[in-house]
């Protein structure tokens, strides 16, 4: 998420009440998740086995609950809570805004796009030309979709990541302040839910076609044509390259890619990543071949023990 203006370390520092090391005008350009920060953004981190990868990422500024040398060239912001103050630095730059009408003051609907009743567009959203909306959809502020778009009715798109904190009292979420940006041509079914991202975008490429009841997690990158069929869910932060099929009821992991051309059978559960070009079943996934030939060992379990108590 970057911010509207370049901020100086030392007003940052001032919205989150932290001390700081660097110079008071350290140039501050927004802030990220670890996995796609830029130099002028803030990433935070609260434990020390992530202490390392957080300093010697690309973000220049690190919101972090420790006193630690300063690598060159960046800046610390030292809090008791980077969580909390994480969370305060979105509600300050991209704070909840109530809506005032069913389809807010400020989007930009494209022309030729018809939005069917009772659907919702909420501030500062983009519709681009030719689009068709259907009945009862929500988008929340700030997604962006391309032209000759379908979304069909119930479907929900830039609701808050699935991400918390486990504390004494309960969890805490991390507030997202991110976006769905939905490309030209792409095709979604009824009663989807594709999240926002945290501080990024959640992404559907070009020309991918989704079928109905799939949920696509925060921070999740789908790349062109791609086939993701009924009740599929897919965690936050994963990469589908071009030209994946992911048929009904898959299931995958948080952080992994899927390469290009992949295809997933149904009700396959993917917990690494995936090579591109090659056929995948099972739970966890395998190619097809590997674990056809696995489940016929076993079906033949109850031979191979017949034929041993008959030794």
């Amino acid at each position: 998420m970057k911010f509207p203006k370049v901020y100086p370390l030392k007003e940052i520092a001032t919205i989150i009440s932290s001390d700081y090391v660097g110079a008071d005008d350290f140039p501050v350009h927004g802030m990220n998740e670890i996995h796609v920060v830029e130099p002028g953004d803030i990433v935070f981190v609260d434990h020390p086995k992530y202490y390392d990868k957080a300093l010697q990422s690309a973000a220049t500024i690190v919101l972090i609950n420790k006193e630690v040398e300063c690598p060159e060239g960046k800046a610390l912001l030292i809090s008791d809570d980077p969580f909390r103050d994480f969370n305060k630095l979105t509600r300050h730059f991209m704070p909840f805004q109530a809506a005032g009408a069913s389809v807010a003051a400020s989007a930009k609907i494209g022309e030729g796009t018809v939005i069917q009743p009772n659907s919702f567009i909420g501030n500062n959203v983009t519709i681009g030309k030719n689009c068709l909306i259907h009945s009862n959809v929500s988008i929340y502020d700030n997604t962006v979709i391309g032209d000759n778009v379908i979304i069909h009715a119930g479907t929900v798109l830039g609701a808050d990541a699935f991400y918390y904190k486990k504390r004494l009292e309960g969890f805490d979420q991390l507030l997202s302040g991110g976006r769905v940006v939905v490309k030209d041509n792409v095709g979604i079914g009824a009663l989807c839910t594709i999240d926002k991202g945290v501080t990024g975008d959640t992404t559907i490429g070009e020309g991918t076609k989704i079928d109905n009841q799939v949920h696509v997690g925060h921070d999740t990158v789908i790349g062109k044509k791609c086939l993701i069929a009924a009740q599929t869910g897919i965690a936050g932060c994963v990469i589908i390259e071009d030209e994946v099929t992911m048929w009904g009821q898959v299931g995958s992991t948080s952080g992994i890619t899927i390469g290009a051309k992949a295809v997933i059978q149904a009700q396959s559960g993917i917990s690494r990543s995936l090579e591109g070009g090659k056929v995948y079943f099972g739970s966890p996934a395998e190619e097809s071949r590997q674990m056809m030939r696995q489940l016929m060992n076993v079906k033949r379990i109850p031979e191979i023990f017949e034929k041993l108590k008959d030794k």
